[in-house]
């Protein structure tokens, strides 16, 4: 969902409509922390957490905001519950955009509500609940293994391996009928793409609630097994339809492209680090590696913003009431707090749960595990069956998402043998 608060200033920036009605309109001096240089922050990320690691940007209409790159900074503003504010309202009231572009879910929620709505979802993302879809995810990655070595010629492994696996887990998860996961992968994508700009971004974000909206129409009327029935029955007096499909919203598009961009990137990398494919290959140290991978490439580049609600100071940055903070979680997981060399991948660091790759604080992703049970299955099942695969064109050929809020690739050309 943080799409969406770039989207709307962009709209705002761009005067809605026209011509110049697109966030690849505003200058790069905003939207640089959301590049990369290949798998890399851009070098500014680095410079900038080592030296000013609280820093203002330069967003227009008079709005201050912030970037926060620093890992301690990042964890001192994620994990404040009085100091900052992601109540949509106030985000709204102060960029000057209405209510009726609040998308809903738990990321623009403030206790109490945020605590009532996230303590629902919770008991269906307990180890002990997803360990039901472990055999339906083992059973997908193994179709799309088959469905690979079937293939003729080079595959894209973004489109035939890392996309499916996450797309039919969420199905799956949430009772989304599979016939519609084109359609949703679609808006999952666009909602994304800043650099395809605001008006796309909401767009993707209207049509994605319009479509969760008729299912949770339909699932009051006859509640499935899946995630939206099983609140339906456990709270349906507790919730309306708009929080119900705001928060499915949220589960179906935060869990399919974070993890799809995950499996692909992953597998880009253990195909270029040959050490790495083994140990995976030989399932050693799985765990610890996935765990690397996470923090390496921290897809999600950003954190949901926050409103500061108070005068707060951190470090030399004064940051006051109504000030807009944004926390660079890729900058934060390249901090030398986790060790000698962070910009490199260690297939031998120590395991480290404390990355920022889910966020952190009373927002921390609710979908952590479900996304660390797919990375688990489908790293070792794919460099098993596939040890001789590479890169099918040269790295400089790839194509990275240049202002995603979600980094990724396009496609991923491979060659299986």
């Amino acid at each position: 969902m943080r799409s969406q608060v770039l989207g709307l200033v962009a709209r705002r920036f761009t005067g809605g409509n026209g011509p110049y009605a697109g966030l690849s309109m505003l200058p790069d001096k905003i939207l640089w922390p959301l590049h990369r240089d290949g798998l890399d922050p851009v070098p500014q990320m680095g410079r900038w957490r080592a030296d000013k690691p609280v820093t203002r940007l330069p967003v227009p209409f008079g709005i201050r905001a912030w970037l926060v790159t620093g890992y301690e900074p990042v964890r001192t503003v994620l994990g404040s519950v009085d100091g900052y504010s992601n109540d949509f309202a106030k985000f709204a009231a102060r960029i000057g955009i209405g209510m009726e572009q609040n998308p809903g879910g738990l990321g623009f929620a403030d206790p109490p509500d945020h605590t009532r709505l996230r303590k629902m979802l919770t008991p269906e993302f307990t180890m002990r609940r997803l360990g039901r879809l472990q055999p339906r995810i083992e059973a997908i990655v193994a179709g799309r293994l088959d469905a690979l070595a079937a293939a003729d010629g080079p595959v894209d492994l973004w489109h035939d391996f890392a996309l499916p696996i996450p797309a039919l887990t969420i199905c799956e998860l949430l009772g989304v009928p599979y016939a519609d996961r084109e359609y949703f992968q679609e808006l999952s994508t666009t909602r994304f793409d800043l650099g395809a700009g605001g008006n796309a971004a909401l767009g993707a974000i209207s049509d994605s609630l319009d479509y969760i909206g008729g299912l949770v129409e339909q699932q009051r009327r006859e509640p499935g097994e899946g995630l939206l029935g099983a609140l339906i029955k456990a709270h349906g007096d507790d919730i309306d339809d708009r929080e119900l499909a705001g928060v499915a919203d949220g589960v179906l598009t935060g869990g399919l492209e974070t993890s799809a961009s995950m499996i692909a990137l992953g597998a880009l990398v253990l195909m270029t680090n040959p050490v790495m494919a083994e140990k995976m290959r030989a399932g050693v140290d799985v765990d610890a590696m996935v765990e690397e991978l996470l923090r390496y490439l921290t897809v999600v580049q950003v954190a949901f913003p926050r409103v500061a609600v108070r005068d707060v100071r951190i470090g030399d940055a004064e940051i006051r009431a109504g000030d807009v903070v944004m926390c660079s979680l890729s900058g934060a997981d390249r901090d030398v707090k986790f060790g000698p060399d962070p910009h490199l991948i260690d297939p031998d660091r120590a395991a480290n749960r404390s990355h920022m790759a889910f966020g952190y604080g009373i927002h921390r992703c609710i979908g952590a595990e479900l996304a660390r049970m797919e990375l688990r299955v489908a790293y070792p099942a794919l460099v098993r069956r596939f040890p001789a695969m590479s890169p099918a064109v040269p790295p400089a050929e790839l194509r990275f998402r240049r202002a995603s809020i979600v980094f990724g690739l396009d496609e991923l050309p491979v060659n299986l043998a």
